[in-house]
């Protein structure tokens, strides 16, 4: 599976910003899209999932009611909209995939087994 995020940018705070995972291989299998985030700093975190299968959604709690990750089957790919945007939203931004896990949805860096390269989201105040 090879993963590629792209659309990230500078943007005011307040702005919106949606980056997206582009996703090709055997990605029939893959259950979990989660988009993570890093900081300067600062360990890279978890910001949201989806479940393909279950359709069920989770976000890390500074990002609710701001961010939405949703589907995008037309292009296979993963999109993060991220609205409100604050400063402290400022870091790289990677997409990650994890095969199978069922119904359930994963927050951990090391459940996932494929990573895209980061894109650059930039805040300003």
């Amino acid at each position: 599976v090879q993963l590629q995020a792209f659309g990230g940018g500078l943007v005011q705070a307040g702005g919106s910003l949606r980056v997206s995972c582009g996703a090709s291989g055997r990605t029939r299998d893959v259950y979990n899209w989660g988009w993570f985030r890093q900081a300067p700093g600062k360990e890279r975190e978890f910001v949201a999932v989806l479940n393909w299968s279950s359709r069920i959604t989770r976000y890390v709690d500074s990002v609710k009611g701001r961010f939405t990750i949703s589907r995008d089957n037309g292009k296979n790919a993963v999109i993060l909209q991220m609205n409100s945007l604050k400063p402290e939203d400022t870091a790289v931004y990677y997409c990650a995939a994890k095969y199978r896990g069922g119904n359930s949805v994963y927050t951990r860096i090391s459940d996932y087994d494929y990573w895209g390269q980061g894109t650059q989201v930039t805040v300003s105040s």
